[in-house]
Protein backbone atom coordinates (compact mmCIF):
# COMPACT_ATOMS: atom_id res chain seq x y z
CA UNK A 1 0.00 0.00 0.00
CA UNK A 2 2.85 2.42 0.53
CA UNK A 3 4.76 0.99 -2.08
CA UNK A 4 1.64 2.59 -4.16
CA UNK A 5 1.01 5.40 -2.48
CA UNK A 6 4.37 6.57 -3.58
CA UNK A 7 3.79 6.17 -6.74
CA UNK A 8 0.76 7.95 -6.92
CA UNK A 9 1.64 11.72 -7.65
CA UNK A 10 0.27 14.68 -5.03
CA UNK A 11 -2.27 15.76 -7.43
CA UNK A 12 -3.79 12.66 -8.09
CA UNK A 13 -4.26 12.33 -4.22
CA UNK A 14 -5.42 15.87 -4.04
CA UNK A 15 -8.44 15.08 -6.21
CA UNK A 16 -9.14 11.38 -5.09
CA UNK A 17 -8.96 13.04 -1.68
CA UNK A 18 -11.73 15.62 -2.80
CA UNK A 19 -13.98 13.12 -4.68
CA UNK A 20 -13.86 10.96 -1.16
CA UNK A 21 -14.44 13.93 0.27
CA UNK A 22 -17.58 14.72 -1.75
CA UNK A 23 -19.03 11.64 -2.06
CA UNK A 24 -19.00 12.11 2.26
CA UNK A 25 -20.59 15.25 2.25
CA UNK A 26 -23.42 13.68 -0.14
CA UNK A 27 -24.01 11.12 2.44
CA UNK A 28 -24.11 12.97 5.27
CA UNK A 29 -26.70 15.37 3.15
CA UNK A 30 -29.07 12.03 2.51
CA UNK A 31 -28.55 10.55 6.06
CA UNK A 32 -28.95 13.47 8.08
CA UNK A 33 -33.06 13.83 7.81
CA UNK A 34 -32.85 10.54 9.59
CA UNK A 35 -30.77 11.31 12.18
CA UNK A 36 -33.25 14.80 13.01
CA UNK A 37 -32.85 14.82 16.77
CA UNK A 38 -35.91 13.84 18.92
CA UNK A 39 -36.93 17.64 19.52
CA UNK A 40 -36.25 18.57 16.35
CA UNK A 41 -39.40 15.56 14.68
CA UNK A 42 -41.11 17.20 17.32
CA UNK A 43 -40.58 20.69 16.17
CA UNK A 44 -41.26 19.70 12.40
CA UNK A 45 -44.65 18.00 13.94
CA UNK A 46 -45.67 20.97 15.68
CA UNK A 47 -45.39 23.03 12.47
CA UNK A 48 -47.09 21.36 10.63
CA UNK A 49 -49.83 21.11 13.26
CA UNK A 50 -50.37 24.90 12.65
CA UNK A 51 -53.99 26.01 11.79
CA UNK A 52 -53.93 28.94 10.21
CA UNK A 53 -56.77 31.55 10.85
CA UNK A 54 -58.36 35.13 9.50
CA UNK A 55 -57.28 38.08 11.95
CA UNK A 56 -60.99 39.67 10.62
CA UNK A 57 -62.73 36.13 10.19
CA UNK A 58 -61.91 33.53 12.79
CA UNK A 59 -64.32 31.39 10.46
CA UNK A 60 -61.65 31.39 7.88
CA UNK A 61 -58.95 28.52 8.83
CA UNK A 62 -56.34 26.37 6.95
CA UNK A 63 -53.79 24.33 7.13
CA UNK A 64 -51.50 26.34 5.37
CA UNK A 65 -50.50 30.12 5.57
CA UNK A 66 -51.82 32.37 2.58
CA UNK A 67 -54.61 35.22 2.16
CA UNK A 68 -57.95 35.30 3.90
CA UNK A 69 -60.62 34.51 0.62
CA UNK A 70 -63.05 37.34 2.10
CA UNK A 71 -60.95 40.19 3.32
CA UNK A 72 -57.33 39.26 1.65
CA UNK A 73 -55.32 39.59 5.00
CA UNK A 74 -52.52 37.54 5.80
CA UNK A 75 -54.14 34.47 7.97
CA UNK A 76 -52.53 34.22 11.09
CA UNK A 77 -51.07 30.92 13.10
CA UNK A 78 -53.33 29.82 16.01
CA UNK A 79 -52.40 26.98 18.46
CA UNK A 80 -54.20 26.49 21.61
CA UNK A 81 -51.77 28.17 23.78
CA UNK A 82 -52.67 31.34 22.13
CA UNK A 83 -54.36 33.74 24.70
CA UNK A 84 -57.01 35.24 23.86
CA UNK A 85 -56.09 38.65 24.56
CA UNK A 86 -53.52 38.10 21.60
CA UNK A 87 -56.39 37.26 19.50
CA UNK A 88 -58.16 39.96 20.41
CA UNK A 89 -55.40 42.48 19.41
CA UNK A 90 -54.54 41.22 15.94
CA UNK A 91 -55.16 43.23 13.14
CA UNK A 92 -54.34 43.42 9.57
CA UNK A 93 -50.98 44.73 9.86
CA UNK A 94 -50.59 41.02 10.56
CA UNK A 95 -47.43 41.12 13.05
CA UNK A 96 -45.46 38.07 13.31
CA UNK A 97 -45.17 38.99 17.01
CA UNK A 98 -47.63 36.83 19.68
CA UNK A 99 -48.52 37.44 23.02
CA UNK A 100 -46.03 34.86 24.16
CA UNK A 101 -43.48 37.34 23.06
CA UNK A 102 -42.69 39.90 25.34
CA UNK A 103 -42.63 37.87 28.63
CA UNK A 104 -39.41 38.72 30.39
CA UNK A 105 -38.85 37.83 33.69
CA UNK A 106 -40.95 35.93 36.38
CA UNK A 107 -43.21 37.55 38.30
CA UNK A 108 -42.18 38.43 42.31
CA UNK A 109 -45.32 40.08 44.26
CA UNK A 110 -44.42 41.97 47.33
CA UNK A 111 -46.10 40.91 50.66
CA UNK A 112 -46.95 45.15 51.22
CA UNK A 113 -49.91 46.11 53.41
CA UNK A 114 -53.06 47.23 51.86
CA UNK A 115 -56.33 48.25 52.88
CA UNK A 116 -59.73 47.72 51.01
CA UNK A 117 -62.93 49.51 50.22
CA UNK A 118 -64.19 48.21 54.00
CA UNK A 119 -60.91 49.45 56.01
CA UNK A 120 -59.63 46.38 56.42
CA UNK A 121 -56.32 45.75 56.66
CA UNK A 122 -54.30 43.04 54.51
CA UNK A 123 -51.09 41.21 53.42
CA UNK A 124 -51.34 41.45 49.41
CA UNK A 125 -49.65 38.08 48.75
CA UNK A 126 -50.31 36.92 51.61
CA UNK A 127 -53.65 37.60 52.10
CA UNK A 128 -55.35 38.16 48.46
CA UNK A 129 -52.86 36.53 46.11
CA UNK A 130 -51.04 33.66 47.66
CA UNK A 131 -52.47 30.34 45.99
CA UNK A 132 -55.51 31.93 43.91
CA UNK A 133 -56.08 32.70 40.61
CA UNK A 134 -56.80 37.12 40.44
CA UNK A 135 -57.29 39.70 38.25
CA UNK A 136 -56.13 42.87 38.88
CA UNK A 137 -56.22 46.11 37.37
CA UNK A 138 -55.75 49.99 38.23
CA UNK A 139 -57.97 52.86 38.76
CA UNK A 140 -58.73 55.68 40.70
CA UNK A 141 -61.50 57.80 42.03
CA UNK A 142 -61.38 60.74 40.31
CA UNK A 143 -60.48 59.90 36.55
CA UNK A 144 -62.60 60.75 34.14
CA UNK A 145 -61.16 59.10 30.95
CA UNK A 146 -60.27 55.41 31.14
CA UNK A 147 -61.23 54.07 34.31
CA UNK A 148 -64.79 54.51 34.61
CA UNK A 149 -65.11 52.25 31.14
CA UNK A 150 -62.05 49.98 32.89
CA UNK A 151 -64.21 49.46 35.98
CA UNK A 152 -67.76 48.87 34.23
CA UNK A 153 -65.76 46.09 32.22
CA UNK A 154 -64.88 44.72 34.90
CA UNK A 155 -68.25 44.86 36.34
CA UNK A 156 -69.06 42.63 33.37
CA UNK A 157 -66.66 40.28 33.89
CA UNK A 158 -67.79 39.61 37.49
CA UNK A 159 -71.11 39.41 36.15
CA UNK A 160 -69.91 36.58 33.35
CA UNK A 161 -68.13 34.99 35.85
CA UNK A 162 -71.20 34.50 38.78
CA UNK A 163 -70.02 32.25 41.63
CA UNK A 164 -66.80 31.57 40.25
CA UNK A 165 -65.80 35.55 41.32
CA UNK A 166 -65.00 34.86 44.93
CA UNK A 167 -64.11 31.15 44.81
CA UNK A 168 -62.16 30.41 42.30
CA UNK A 169 -61.23 34.05 40.96
CA UNK A 170 -60.66 37.22 43.33
CA UNK A 171 -60.89 40.26 41.55
CA UNK A 172 -58.67 43.59 42.56
CA UNK A 173 -58.63 47.01 41.89
CA UNK A 174 -55.74 48.89 42.91
CA UNK A 175 -55.94 52.48 43.09
CA UNK A 176 -52.84 54.81 41.44
CA UNK A 177 -54.12 57.84 43.18
CA UNK A 178 -53.98 56.12 47.32
CA UNK A 179 -53.65 59.39 48.94
CA UNK A 180 -56.60 60.74 47.65
CA UNK A 181 -58.52 57.56 47.79
CA UNK A 182 -59.19 56.34 51.29
CA UNK A 183 -61.23 53.58 52.10
CA UNK A 184 -64.68 55.70 52.08
CA UNK A 185 -63.69 56.94 48.52
CA UNK A 186 -62.85 53.55 47.16
CA UNK A 187 -66.11 51.68 48.83
CA UNK A 188 -68.26 54.56 46.90
CA UNK A 189 -66.21 54.32 43.35
CA UNK A 190 -67.16 50.86 43.96
CA UNK A 191 -71.12 51.16 44.73
CA UNK A 192 -71.45 53.16 41.51
CA UNK A 193 -70.86 50.24 39.33
CA UNK A 194 -72.30 47.88 42.34
CA UNK A 195 -69.27 45.59 42.49
CA UNK A 196 -70.06 42.84 43.86
CA UNK A 197 -68.37 39.83 46.74
CA UNK A 198 -65.13 38.46 45.65
CA UNK A 199 -63.98 41.80 44.18
CA UNK A 200 -61.70 44.02 46.37
CA UNK A 201 -60.87 47.62 46.21
CA UNK A 202 -57.18 48.87 47.68
CA UNK A 203 -55.50 51.64 48.85
CA UNK A 204 -52.82 52.22 51.88
CA UNK A 205 -49.62 54.13 52.69
CA UNK A 206 -48.54 55.81 49.05
CA UNK A 207 -44.36 54.77 49.64
CA UNK A 208 -46.02 51.12 49.69
CA UNK A 209 -48.92 51.17 47.39
CA UNK A 210 -45.63 53.10 44.85
CA UNK A 211 -43.50 49.88 45.57
CA UNK A 212 -46.68 47.59 45.07
CA UNK A 213 -47.39 49.06 41.53
CA UNK A 214 -44.03 48.86 40.54
CA UNK A 215 -43.69 45.38 41.20
CA UNK A 216 -46.69 44.72 38.95
CA UNK A 217 -45.23 46.69 36.39
CA UNK A 218 -48.34 49.39 37.04
CA UNK A 219 -46.21 52.11 38.64
CA UNK A 220 -46.45 55.75 36.37
CA UNK A 221 -45.37 59.36 37.78
CA UNK A 222 -48.74 60.77 36.94
CA UNK A 223 -51.86 58.82 37.44
CA UNK A 224 -53.37 59.75 34.35
CA UNK A 225 -51.53 57.66 32.61
CA UNK A 226 -51.45 54.98 34.74
CA UNK A 227 -51.82 51.39 32.50
CA UNK A 228 -55.31 50.02 30.79
CA UNK A 229 -53.91 46.48 31.37
CA UNK A 230 -55.73 43.71 33.84
CA UNK A 231 -52.87 41.11 35.17
CA UNK A 232 -54.07 38.36 35.40
CA UNK A 233 -52.45 35.64 37.56
CA UNK A 234 -52.42 31.60 38.89
CA UNK A 235 -50.48 31.57 41.70
CA UNK A 236 -50.49 28.05 42.35
CA UNK A 237 -49.17 27.41 38.33
CA UNK A 238 -46.57 30.27 38.88
CA UNK A 239 -48.67 31.31 35.78
CA UNK A 240 -48.70 35.13 34.99
CA UNK A 241 -50.02 37.46 32.08
CA UNK A 242 -51.53 40.38 30.84
CA UNK A 243 -54.37 41.56 28.79
CA UNK A 244 -55.86 44.69 28.02
CA UNK A 245 -58.49 45.87 30.20
CA UNK A 246 -61.35 46.97 27.42
CA UNK A 247 -60.59 44.37 25.40
CA UNK A 248 -64.14 42.40 24.84
CA UNK A 249 -65.62 40.86 28.18
CA UNK A 250 -65.20 37.22 26.48
CA UNK A 251 -61.96 37.93 25.82
CA UNK A 252 -61.01 38.92 29.71
CA UNK A 253 -63.38 36.06 30.60
CA UNK A 254 -61.56 33.27 28.45
CA UNK A 255 -57.77 34.69 29.77
CA UNK A 256 -58.89 34.71 33.48
CA UNK A 257 -60.64 30.71 32.87
CA UNK A 258 -57.41 29.94 31.00
CA UNK A 259 -55.43 30.92 33.83
CA UNK A 260 -58.04 29.17 36.36
CA UNK A 261 -57.10 25.98 34.39
CA UNK A 262 -53.13 26.05 34.94
CA UNK A 263 -51.56 23.95 36.63
CA UNK A 264 -47.79 23.79 37.99
CA UNK A 265 -46.68 21.31 36.01
CA UNK A 266 -47.10 23.84 32.87
CA UNK A 267 -44.31 25.64 31.13
CA UNK A 268 -44.58 28.51 33.75
CA UNK A 269 -45.12 31.47 31.98
CA UNK A 270 -43.89 35.04 33.03
CA UNK A 271 -45.18 38.73 32.48
CA UNK A 272 -43.70 41.59 30.98
CA UNK A 273 -41.31 43.47 32.54
CA UNK A 274 -42.50 46.60 34.69
CA UNK A 275 -43.07 49.51 32.95
CA UNK A 276 -44.46 48.02 30.00
CA UNK A 277 -47.55 49.54 28.09
CA UNK A 278 -48.35 46.67 26.09
CA UNK A 279 -47.59 43.39 24.37
CA UNK A 280 -45.21 43.13 21.75
CA UNK A 281 -48.34 42.90 19.40
CA UNK A 282 -49.32 45.96 20.34
CA UNK A 283 -45.62 47.75 20.39
CA UNK A 284 -44.02 46.25 17.73
CA UNK A 285 -42.74 48.04 15.06
CA UNK A 286 -43.69 46.41 11.30
CA UNK A 287 -42.20 47.36 7.91
CA UNK A 288 -43.91 45.31 4.94
CA UNK A 289 -41.68 45.19 1.60
CA UNK A 290 -43.57 43.07 -1.20
CA UNK A 291 -41.77 41.72 -4.27
CA UNK A 292 -43.05 41.13 -7.36
CA UNK A 293 -42.26 37.97 -9.08
CA UNK A 294 -40.23 37.67 -11.41
CA UNK A 295 -41.24 37.26 -14.95
CA UNK A 296 -39.36 35.46 -18.13
CA UNK A 297 -38.13 37.41 -21.37
CA UNK A 298 -37.04 35.35 -24.04
CA UNK A 299 -34.41 32.75 -22.64
CA UNK A 300 -33.37 34.88 -19.60
CA UNK A 301 -35.34 35.84 -16.43
CA UNK A 302 -35.67 39.27 -15.56
CA UNK A 303 -34.34 40.53 -11.97
CA UNK A 304 -36.99 40.64 -9.63
CA UNK A 305 -38.56 44.08 -9.21
CA UNK A 306 -38.94 45.06 -5.65
CA UNK A 307 -41.91 47.32 -4.46
CA UNK A 308 -41.21 50.53 -2.93
CA UNK A 309 -43.30 50.37 1.00
CA UNK A 310 -45.36 53.29 -0.58
CA UNK A 311 -46.27 51.41 -3.91
CA UNK A 312 -46.83 48.67 -1.14
CA UNK A 313 -49.17 50.33 0.26
CA UNK A 314 -51.06 52.19 -2.35
CA UNK A 315 -51.42 48.28 -3.66
CA UNK A 316 -52.14 47.41 -0.39
CA UNK A 317 -55.33 49.78 1.41
CA UNK A 318 -58.30 50.59 -0.36
CA UNK A 319 -58.91 53.81 -2.35
CA UNK A 320 -62.81 53.62 -1.73
CA UNK A 321 -64.43 57.05 -1.28
CA UNK A 322 -66.02 58.18 2.22
CA UNK A 323 -67.42 60.78 3.49
CA UNK A 324 -65.87 63.40 5.65
CA UNK A 325 -67.48 65.47 8.45
CA UNK A 326 -67.70 68.38 6.27
CA UNK A 327 -69.93 66.13 3.57
CA UNK A 328 -66.54 66.16 1.22
CA UNK A 329 -65.73 62.98 -0.54
CA UNK A 330 -62.41 61.65 -0.02
CA UNK A 331 -60.35 58.69 -1.54
CA UNK A 332 -59.14 56.65 1.65
CA UNK A 333 -55.44 55.68 0.33
CA UNK A 334 -54.75 59.00 -2.24
CA UNK A 335 -56.49 61.57 0.14
CA UNK A 336 -55.59 60.93 3.25
CA UNK A 337 -52.67 58.16 3.39
CA UNK A 338 -50.26 58.97 0.46
CA UNK A 339 -47.10 60.14 1.72
CA UNK A 340 -48.32 60.55 5.08
CA UNK A 341 -47.66 59.86 8.68
CA UNK A 342 -51.00 58.88 9.25
CA UNK A 343 -53.36 58.03 13.00
CA UNK A 344 -56.02 56.03 12.30
CA UNK A 345 -58.90 54.73 15.31
CA UNK A 346 -62.05 53.48 15.10
CA UNK A 347 -65.07 55.14 17.02
CA UNK A 348 -68.53 55.23 16.88
CA UNK A 349 -70.90 59.06 18.18
CA UNK A 350 -73.08 56.75 20.45
CA UNK A 351 -70.50 54.78 22.43
CA UNK A 352 -70.98 55.31 26.28
CA UNK A 353 -67.53 53.40 27.15
CA UNK A 354 -63.95 53.88 25.03
CA UNK A 355 -64.83 56.64 22.50
CA UNK A 356 -65.29 59.79 24.51
CA UNK A 357 -61.81 59.57 26.34
CA UNK A 358 -60.27 58.01 23.23
CA UNK A 359 -61.06 61.09 21.26
CA UNK A 360 -60.56 63.05 24.35
CA UNK A 361 -56.85 61.71 24.68
CA UNK A 362 -56.47 62.22 20.77
CA UNK A 363 -57.51 65.79 20.85
CA UNK A 364 -54.17 66.05 23.43
CA UNK A 365 -52.32 64.07 20.91
CA UNK A 366 -52.82 66.61 18.68
CA UNK A 367 -52.18 69.76 20.86
CA UNK A 368 -48.94 68.27 21.18
CA UNK A 369 -48.34 67.84 17.53
CA UNK A 370 -49.10 71.07 16.39
CA UNK A 371 -48.71 72.32 13.06
CA UNK A 372 -47.50 68.78 11.63
CA UNK A 373 -51.29 67.54 11.91
CA UNK A 374 -52.76 68.06 8.19
CA UNK A 375 -49.22 68.51 6.83
CA UNK A 376 -46.95 65.31 7.28
CA UNK A 377 -49.47 63.92 9.67
CA UNK A 378 -53.33 62.85 9.09
CA UNK A 379 -55.69 61.78 11.82
CA UNK A 380 -58.15 59.74 10.96
CA UNK A 381 -61.21 58.37 12.86
CA UNK A 382 -63.65 55.60 11.18
CA UNK A 383 -66.96 55.31 12.38
CA UNK A 384 -67.73 51.69 12.97
CA UNK A 385 -71.58 52.90 12.94
CA UNK A 386 -71.64 54.41 9.53
CA UNK A 387 -75.39 53.91 9.03
CA UNK A 388 -75.95 56.26 12.39
CA UNK A 389 -72.93 57.96 11.77
CA UNK A 390 -73.67 60.74 8.89
CA UNK A 391 -71.41 63.56 8.58
CA UNK A 392 -73.41 66.03 10.53
CA UNK A 393 -73.35 63.46 13.31
CA UNK A 394 -69.41 63.19 13.26
CA UNK A 395 -69.15 66.91 12.68
CA UNK A 396 -71.56 67.47 16.01
CA UNK A 397 -68.89 65.06 17.56
CA UNK A 398 -65.85 66.24 16.21
CA UNK A 399 -66.78 69.94 17.61
CA UNK A 400 -67.38 68.33 21.10
CA UNK A 401 -63.61 68.04 21.62
CA UNK A 402 -62.67 71.11 20.07
CA UNK A 403 -60.99 68.93 16.55
CA UNK A 404 -58.52 71.23 14.64
CA UNK A 405 -58.15 71.23 10.64
CA UNK A 406 -56.32 67.73 10.02
CA UNK A 407 -57.95 65.31 11.97
CA UNK A 408 -61.13 63.83 9.76
CA UNK A 409 -63.56 61.88 10.68
CA UNK A 410 -64.95 59.13 7.73
CA UNK A 411 -68.13 57.71 7.42
CA UNK A 412 -69.86 57.04 3.89
CA UNK A 413 -72.17 53.73 2.39
CA UNK A 414 -71.61 51.21 4.93
CA UNK A 415 -70.80 48.51 2.25
CA UNK A 416 -68.11 50.97 1.71
CA UNK A 417 -67.16 51.52 5.28
CA UNK A 418 -66.99 47.79 5.90
CA UNK A 419 -64.60 47.20 2.67
CA UNK A 420 -61.54 49.60 4.84
CA UNK A 421 -62.05 48.46 8.05
CA UNK A 422 -61.61 45.07 6.95
CA UNK A 423 -58.51 46.01 5.36
CA UNK A 424 -57.07 47.52 8.35
CA UNK A 425 -58.35 45.29 11.07
CA UNK A 426 -61.34 47.27 12.66
CA UNK A 427 -64.17 45.48 11.17
CA UNK A 428 -66.75 44.37 13.66
CA UNK A 429 -69.76 42.64 13.84
CA UNK A 430 -70.84 44.07 16.95
CA UNK A 431 -69.76 48.18 17.35
CA UNK A 432 -69.39 47.73 20.65
CA UNK A 433 -66.30 45.14 20.12
CA UNK A 434 -64.65 47.47 17.89
CA UNK A 435 -60.97 47.73 19.12
CA UNK A 436 -59.18 50.62 21.34
CA UNK A 437 -56.25 50.51 19.71
CA UNK A 438 -54.10 53.09 17.30
CA UNK A 439 -52.72 52.27 14.51
CA UNK A 440 -49.74 54.75 13.16
CA UNK A 441 -47.98 54.61 10.60
CA UNK A 442 -45.55 55.96 8.05
CA UNK A 443 -46.80 55.03 4.66
CA UNK A 444 -43.72 55.89 2.84
CA UNK A 445 -40.72 54.34 4.86
CA UNK A 446 -43.55 51.21 5.55
CA UNK A 447 -42.87 51.59 9.25
CA UNK A 448 -46.33 50.33 11.46
CA UNK A 449 -47.17 49.89 15.21
CA UNK A 450 -50.00 50.28 17.33
CA UNK A 451 -50.64 51.46 20.69
CA UNK A 452 -53.31 51.31 23.20
CA UNK A 453 -55.74 54.76 22.53
CA UNK A 454 -54.87 56.08 26.50
CA UNK A 455 -51.54 56.00 25.95
CA UNK A 456 -50.20 59.74 27.52
CA UNK A 457 -50.46 61.85 24.73
CA UNK A 458 -46.61 63.08 24.76
CA UNK A 459 -45.75 59.40 24.59
CA UNK A 460 -48.05 58.56 21.56
CA UNK A 461 -46.90 62.19 19.82
CA UNK A 462 -43.21 61.18 20.14
CA UNK A 463 -44.13 58.25 18.62
CA UNK A 464 -45.81 59.81 15.59
CA UNK A 465 -43.50 62.37 15.54
CA UNK A 466 -40.54 59.81 15.00
CA UNK A 467 -42.60 57.32 12.37
CA UNK A 468 -42.56 60.96 10.41
CA UNK A 469 -39.04 62.00 10.68
CA UNK A 470 -37.85 58.71 9.25
CA UNK A 471 -36.90 58.79 5.58
CA UNK A 472 -37.50 55.87 3.10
Amino acid sequence: MNHLNHRIPTRRKSARAARIAGQLLLLVVFIAPLATPAAQRKAQSSRQAITYVCPMDPDVKSTRPGKCPKCGMFLRPASQKASADAAASMDSMNSAASHDGDVTEPMRIPDTRVVDQNGKTYRFYSDLVKGKTVAINFIFTTCTTICPPLTATFRKVQQELGERVGRDVQMISISVDPTIDVPDRLKAFAAKFDAGPGWTFLTGDKQEIDLLLKALGAKVDNKTDHSPTVLVGNDSAGYWTRTYGLAPVATLVKVITDATARTASDTAAQVPLPGATGSADERQVQKHVAAEPATASGPKLEAKQVKSPGATAASYFPNTVLLTQDNKPVHFFDDLLKGKTVVINFMFTTCTGVCPPMTANLAKVQEYLGERVGKSVNMISISVDPTTDTPATLKKFASTYKVKPGWTFLTGKPEEVETVLRKIGGFVKDKNDHTSLVIIGNVETGEWMKVFAMTAPSEMADIVIKLSDAKP
